[in-house]
């Protein structure tokens, strides 16, 4: 080992220590299933929601380029149009990631003499889009609009209210009618990361908002092809001035190589496809496994397809993720920085790949590691 790089060794045993070490799984996933060794478990980590069968591809060709180079191939144009149908929004952008697409737009539209009012449990790729953008970053209480609307007060050349459709570590909803609400009074620019929400929830899957009624009051939506839709990517919807400004000024757009042309007619083929039975699907067993945890004496406070059970100790999580992958369900413990110190939790993605005989056996499962760790 080079001894300028000791202090790498030192780092590690303090986050071995503190029981936050992550190691890379190798694993297979075929439909509600992973096998990791040879074990085959029940997989409940995916967010791949809706379970879309895989489509067979005509394309696959690599761009090897940015997109204001020679990597905009018509595919892209198919693309945004369905995704801007979808948000109904006039244009649309679509990114490599959604990591990307939030912290590209971001760090774009908001700049010094501005204040973003962020949630304080928004997606890592926010708070670092925030910070990049040099803006006053103010952050609110979770949720809370009252929080909101005392901090929105404040002046600035430009504000914006930054918010989750579904928190992904909590499985809720952000209140978009009374945020919206706020941010029209203090004429501020709403931005929704609706990653988890967007193609599950509302009318056809349009999104949280949709499912709020708020659609046309958010200016700016950036959202995931990698979940609801089972694809890869990310995209975000607005007014065309907005998409052309990004356009010129989004770094994480700008400097990078466009997505594979296999990737966006994947994407295509999704979109048309018959989303909806998969969609009543995930709601049946969202339904059946919030049910049974609960009768199990589970507390679960979430309505969406992501429903955490919290553990506290990240000790305790670990000992509780590894009983459950020893008894063939595949639940990742989730611990800080994802989530706050000693708020560690499984984590549990519902998706409609699940069949009733694959729910009862995860539930009997549950009901077993709540009697042994004594969690409910």
């Amino acid at each position: 080992m080079k001894h300028n790089l000791k202090f790498i060794d030192e780092e590690l045993e303090q986050i071995k220590k503190n029981n936050l070490h992550r190691r890379l799984r190798f694993g297979k996933t075929v439909g509600a299933h992973i096998t990791i060794n040879g074990k085959k478990l029940l997989n409940l980590c995916s967010n791949d929601y809706l379970g879309i069968p895989p489509a067979k591809l005509n394309t696959t060709q690599m761009q090897s380029s940015s997109r204001l180079v020679s990597g905009n191939d018509e595919y892209f144009e198919i693309l945004e149009e369905k995704l801007s149908r979808h948000k109904s929004q006039q244009s649309s952008l679509v990114y490599p990631t959604g990591y990307m697409a939030n912290i590209g737009t971001i760090s774009a539209i908001a700049k010094k003499g501005d204040i973003i009012l962020s949630d304080k449990l928004n997606h890592a790729s926010i708070i670092e889009a925030c910070k990049i953008s040099g803006a006053k970053v103010i952050v609110y209480n979770h949720n809370d609009a009252e929080d909101l609307e005392k901090k929105i007060r404040q002046k600035a050349k430009n504000k914006f209210v930054i918010t989750e459709g579904i928190f992904s570590m909590d499985g809720d909803f952000s209140q978009l009618d009374r945020i919206t609400e706020i941010a029209q009074k203090a004429n501020a620019t709403t931005v929704v990361d609706d990653a988890h929400g967007d193609f599950v929830v509302g009318d056809d899957g349009k999104g949280t908002a949709n499912l709020f009624n708020v659609s046309k009051k958010i200016d700016v939506y950036i959202s995931s092809l990698s979940k609801g839709l089972g694809s890869f990517g990310g995209y975000i919807s607005s007014e065309k001035n907005v998409i052309d400004y990004c356009i010129n000024k989004s770094k994480s757009f700008i400097y990078t190589s466009a997505l594979p042309l296999s990737l966006i007619e994947y994407s295509i083929k999704r979109i048309d496809s018959d989303r909806e039975k998969y969609r009543k699907k995930l709601e049946t067993n969202r339904r059946l496994v919030s049910e049974g945890l609960k009768k199990i004496g589970y507390n679960i406070e979430s309505n969406s397809h992501i429903i955490p059970i919290i553990i506290g100790d990240e000790k305790n999580a670990l000992n509780f993720g590894e009983y459950l992958f020893k008894n063939r369900v595949f639940a990742q413990p989730i611990r800080y920085p994802t989530v706050p110190k000693n708020q560690a939790r499984l984590r549990i993605s519902i998706t409609s790949w699940l069949s009733k005989n694959d729910i009862e056996e995860a539930l009997s499962v549950f009901d077993k590691a709540s009697r042994k760790f004594r969690i409910s």
